[in-house]
């Protein structure tokens, strides 16, 4: 995945290998995204969005997003609770999720990289990619945590 000032012009180039077009709508879907590490929901990506575009309608960012996730120009980040979050970066890498505040930050790992599945996966079918996400409590929660009365 390129710097953030080059993702717009990354994400054009997909768009165009993918054969979709990048309408103003999309391309603004996929700005909102790259410029945050926070994973978020499809919610927070409309309301964000909208203060651009206040035309935009929920649905569109919904197809949008769908759209994007299918092209592997986005990806879905595991549910946490009953939402499904969205992530620019599409390089191989893993997930922290702190099970407290809903906080998914990135990690890469050479090793998780490497893993292979055990045989009675390989029997089952192929494995493309791994994807790995570590749930746990992260440093803030747990300072709260550690404080509280």
């Amino acid at each position: 995945m390129p710097d953030s000032t080059d993702r717009i012009g990354w994400f054009l180039e997909q768009c165009q290998r993918a054969g979709i077009k990048a309408t103003h709508q999309r391309t603004e879907i996929f700005r909102e995204l790259a410029q945050t590490e926070e994973h978020p929901h499809a919610e927070a990506i409309y309301e964000r969005v909208k203060r651009r575009i206040p035309a935009i309608s929920q649905d569109t960012v919904y197809r949008n997003l769908r759209t994007l996730a299918e092209q592997r120009i986005i990806q879905k980040v595991g549910s946490t609770g009953y939402r499904t979050r969205f992530d620019a970066n599409v390089d191989p890498h893993h997930h922290f999720v702190c099970t407290l505040c809903g906080l998914i930050r990135d990690f890469y790992s050479g090793d998780l990289d490497q893993f292979q599945p055990p045989p009675p996966v390989r029997e089952m079918g192929s494995v493309d990619s791994v994807y790995v996400e570590l749930r746990g409590i992260c440093k803030a929660c747990r300072s709260t945590r550690a404080t509280a009365p």
